[in-house]
């Protein structure tokens, strides 16, 4: 099965969130139907979205792990109506090496893992035999117990050497270099604090020479920004957004796309003098 992949380049791109779940930490059951879900990555790709990411399983913190029949059974319907009916890149946002195979089989461009391929490795082999680009987010543990986890000695130092880690063992499993994308983990074993620590030396993790997904959309450290709801985190949503497209960002994942598109385009034309 062919499978689609877009170029990086200006302006950075931007993934809509399709959660197929009904205990996602925003969104949380209001997509949690085959027919949902589809109509709302449907409307995301209306409104601007170059990249739909479809999530069967919570990773807000304290979510409880989903068995694999589950995940698929949300994941794989939605999926192949979309690829059906959208011309965007589609992901599947799982750390399963099993879901990610099945995925890829049903015609899912992308995988991206929470986990970065420490808790199941043998996905990092599935991806690269697929050829297909593979997000590896930075986090400890597991989303039921990552945020028992959040002292750094040095957050952006350590975060670097996950990711050099990362690296070597997708290449390792064959991937090659050019498909790898590195997710900070924005809220992911992190105090609040630290997310902003990550927005701010983006510029660190732009030395490693490969693209960067962050994903702040709506998230509880923006509760230190004054949004104490997650209703009440666009405006913070879109200030991080801001940072990350004049950072160079790639790749922005988000829940509010129309909103997030017309952010990226006013840091493109400020990086663009203008024009």
């Amino acid at each position: 099965m062919k499978h689609s992949a877009l170029p990086f380049g200006s302006p950075t791109l931007v993934m809509g969130i399709v959660n197929v779940t009904p205990d996602s930490f925003h969104d949380g059951g209001r997509h949690n139907t085959v027919d949902a879900a589809i109509e709302h990555g449907l409307r995301l790709v209306d409104e601007g979205a170059l990249v739909l990411d479809i999530g069967g399983e919570s990773t807000r913190p304290g979510a409880a792990e989903v068995s694999e029949a589950e995940e698929l059974e949300r994941v794989l319907p939605v999926l192949s109506a979309l690829k059906r009916r959208v011309n965007v890149p589609v992901s599947v946002d799982t750390w399963k090496a099993s879901v990610a195979e099945q995925a890829l089989a049903a015609g899912a461009d992308w995988i991206n893992d929470i986990s970065g391929g420490v808790r199941d490795p043998r996905i990092l082999s599935v991806v690269a035999e697929a050829g297909v680009p593979y997000v590896a987010m930075h986090m400890r543990g597991t989303p039921a117990t990552m945020q028992t986890l959040t002292e750094y000695d040095d957050l952006i130092a350590e975060v670097k050497a996950y990711f050099v880690d990362r690296l070597q063992a997708f290449e390792a499993a064959g991937g090659q270099r050019e498909m790898l994308i590195l997710d900070p983990g924005i809220g992911f074993a992190k105090k609040p604090s630290d997310n902003y620590t990550l927005l701010a030396n983006l510029a660190e993790f732009r030395e490693l020479g490969l693209p960067l997904l962050v994903g702040p959309s709506r998230k509880s450290f923006l509760k230190l920004a004054g949004g104490e709801d997650t209703a009440d985190r666009l405006p913070g949503t879109m200030a991080a957004i801001t940072i990350c497209a004049l950072a160079g960002v790639e790749v922005v994942r988000v829940h509010d796309v129309a909103e997030t598109v017309q952010a990226v385009n006013v840091a493109r034309r400020v990086l663009a003098g203008g024009r």
